[in-house]
């Protein structure tokens, strides 16, 4: 039992990358036209929409392939295999086209919401000075040249591919790694920012709040309860992919506190 808890875990890796953009919305709220309205219905439609989608994408794999199929599925698209049941000969082409499409959508909102986020951090003296500054459309051109120099500096290096003789067999790239490496990040600031509720109503009682928490205190407590647990077990069972990405989160630290010393300096 314990096991298949472990096992249930570390599953959720690839779940949780899938909706890990959900939040993005909250980067242009300071943009959106009515955001009390807007962000909060955008947040839950989007939400909703994507469980659905994702759990009729099951269905129709249990309806359409039998059990030894999906469990046997060449390195595991079950997607694919199903798609060729439906379409045979074209069922690859298909869902090839079906990831590009999905992929270059998701890429263009998480690339815009991202610069948003270092805009945001350049006002507030955490970033370079020239990245809280907006282009005559309106857009943090330098924020989404910096992200994709990072974006490139983390993607394009080779990773080499060893028989157990030490022989090169071929190459990768940190692609895998990186996912990995996002999930159990993204994690630690999620339970943060739950937590940062329970903070702010305890520091701040009295103050406007135009998005409430759904089911306050009972759904924020489950859900850092239920991250923690999560992580723990990322951090215990995938140490290979977890621990590089919190070490990659811990050097931000003291470059915060160098950049909020700089900008301190800089305004007295």
């Amino acid at each position: 039992a314990f096991g298949l808890f472990v096992g249930i875990c570390v599953a959720q890796t690839n779940s949780l990358f899938s909706a890990d953009a959900w939040n993005n919305i909250t980067f242009t709220a300071g943009e959106v036209k009515e955001p009390r309205r807007n962000v909060p219905l955008s947040l839950a439609l989007g939400t909703i929409l994507v469980i659905t989608l994702y759990l009729l994408a099951n269905v129709a794999y249990l309806a359409a392939l039998p059990w030894d199929a999906i469990q046997n599925a060449p390195s595991d698209r079950v997607a694919s295999e199903t798609a060729n049941v439906i379409f045979p000969g074209a069922g690859a082409t298909i869902m090839a086209v079906a990831i590009m499409i999905s992929t270059f959508g998701c890429n263009n909102g998480l690339i815009l919401a991202g610069a948003r986020a270092y805009y945001a951090m350049a006002r507030d003296g955490l970033f370079f000075r020239k990245v809280g500054h907006l282009n005559k459309n309106h857009v943090p051109a330098w924020g989404l040249i910096i992200q994709g120099i990072w974006a490139a500096a983390l993607v394009l290096p080779r990773t080499v591919k060893t028989d157990s003789a030490g022989n090169v067999t071929g190459y990768g790239n940190l692609y895998g790694n990186l996912l990995d490496y996002v999930i159990s990040a993204a994690l630690i600031f999620y339970i943060l920012t739950i937590a940062g509720i329970f903070v702010l109503r305890r520091k701040r009682p009295n103050a406007e709040r135009p998005y409430k928490a759904f089911g306050y205190p009972i759904v924020p407590v489950l859900y850092i309860i239920g991250a923690t647990v999560v992580l723990a077990v990322l951090f215990i069972y995938q140490t290979a992919t977890t621990w590089p990405g919190l070490i990659i989160v811990l050097t931000g630290v003291p470059i915060y506190f160098l950049w909020r010393r700089s900008s301190t300096d800089s305004t007295t």
